[in-house]
């Protein structure tokens, strides 16, 4: 057998098991393994796209598996319960070969000395790649894969037919979107990618990002549709003083100092903010990065307006991360919004009088959106809401909730492929 399917999912099986067993975010696991790195840049997106689909389809995959295995794979065999996700992900969700699936399914148990699995293995997906669309059937994808405490918290918050289209949209990989500098009608055509209302370019092609048009340039850059609205809802910032806290990456830093602001980056991370500096290089922007914790950080003048994107459970983008809804449940919810506050509540300190600050974070917890805000309107009654207009949103006017902040939800702009669930509020200080 060749050795580089082997590898590919050998690496798949490693990275699988440090983010399931361990609870490593995937991105970091695929980062910090070397066998990955060592691939080829086809084998890398076909693992990217194995373990994105495991995840995604995580409960529909252990429902199958469950009814299959009399005993738990725990101890030294769970190595063999990893092997068996990503095996039957490639057959009932990825259209893989039988024999491909199944036999590297083998090869990776027998190499991991687990000989004695062999033969439960074979049989597992052999059963699965001949009755697997029967295994399926009058199964609920939508809550089989969405954990209880989303499910629960999310019918709640919205109830149980949006609960059920948001589940349903979590299904459906990311496209990719992209904000330019400038020139959208142009990118839009180099890149042959939809410009979407808002002005964010979507691609739905294939491709490495490094390789395409003006990405050396620093023209584009990666950022979802709705991570791109906050910035738009500061208004004209040109020639303002304009602070962003916990900046890194940077796509919207890189935002604010393209529409002509002064802008000060910070975030605690001196790696992510080295990252950002890099980014900031490659567009030919600038801004003054301070490495430090922006709850406690006091510069020596007030801004003009604020952006605050705040660090969050990040289930509005479980498109784009699946691995997230396993890793983290109601008490680290509970934990961020302790710092959400505590960091709302410093950066109000750090406006002027009449300025704008934007809150914004990438869940769908009400617990981290609306009930923060709420919860510093009430205690502090100089801070006042500022309305969203439709004007403001457009094709996402569905977005703005009637209390004029915005909550967008996966599930729209389904006929363009969706986008991720965020929460903001646009506030201002007497």
């Amino acid at each position: 057998m060749d050795a580089t399917p082997l590898a590919s999912r050998r690496a798949a099986v490693d990275v699988l098991m440090a983010c399931l067993d361990k609870g490593q975010p995937l991105d970091d696991a695929l980062g910090q393994h070397r066998g990955f790195a060592a691939l080829d840049p086809r084998d890398r997106a076909f693992v990217r796209l194995l373990l994105a689909s495991t995840l995604r389809h995580l409960g529909e995959i252990e429902g199958v598996l469950s009814g299959l295995i009399t005993k738990p794979l725990e101890g030294a065999n769970a190595v063999g319960r990893q092997v068996l996700r990503l095996g039957a992900a490639q057959l009932m969700f990825l259209g893989t070969p039988p024999h491909a699936a199944v036999d590297t399914s083998v090869r990776l148990v027998e190499d991991a000395g687990l000989h004695h699995l062999k033969g439960l293995v074979n049989a597992v997906l052999r059963r699965i790649s001949r009755d697997g669309d029967a295994l399926l059937v009058d199964r609920d994808p939508a809550r089989l894969n969405t954990p209880r405490w989303l499910w629960e918290s999310w019918i709640h918050a919205y109830g149980e037919d949006t609960t059920r289209a948001i589940a349903a949209a979590h299904l459906n990989e990311a496209p990719l979107d992209l904000t330019v500098r400038r020139d959208a009608d142009h990118w839009a055509v180099q890149l042959e990618a939809e410009k979407l209302p808002t002005g964010t370019l979507r691609r739905k092609g294939g491709g490495h990002i490094a390789e395409l048009p003006g990405f050396a340039e620093g023209t584009w850059w990666v950022q979802d549709a709705a991570a791109a609205l906050p910035v738009r809802l500061l208004g004209d910032i040109t020639d303002k003083r304009v602070a962003d806290l916990c900046a890194a990456p940077g796509g919207k830093t890189m935002q604010l100092c393209a529409a002509g602001a002064q802008v000060t980056a910070v975030d605690i991370s001196a790696r992510r903010m080295a990252r950002l500096g890099d980014n900031l290089a490659r567009a030919g922007l600038s801004a003054n990065l301070v490495t430090a914790d922006a709850s406690k950080w006091t510069p020596g003048e007030k801004f003009d307006a604020i952006l605050l994107d705040a660090p969050c459970s990040g289930t509005g983008t479980l498109r784009r991360h699946p691995d997230i809804a396993w890793l983290k449940d109601e008490e680290d919810v509970a934990r961020l919004t302790v710092t959400q506050d505590r960091l709302l509540v410093h950066a109000l300190g750090l406006l002027k009088p009449g300025g704008t600050l934007v809150y914004a974070v990438c869940s769908l917890q009400e617990d981290e959106g609306f009930e923060r805000i709420n919860g510093v309107l009430v205690r502090n009654p100089q801070v006042k809401r500022i309305r969203v207009t439709p004007a403001e949103l457009p094709g996402l006017e569905d977005a703005i909730t009637p209390r004029g902040d915005v909550r967008t939800l996966p599930f729209m702009w389904a006929d363009r492929g969706g986008i991720d669930g965020f929460y903001m509020a646009r506030l201002t200080t007497n």
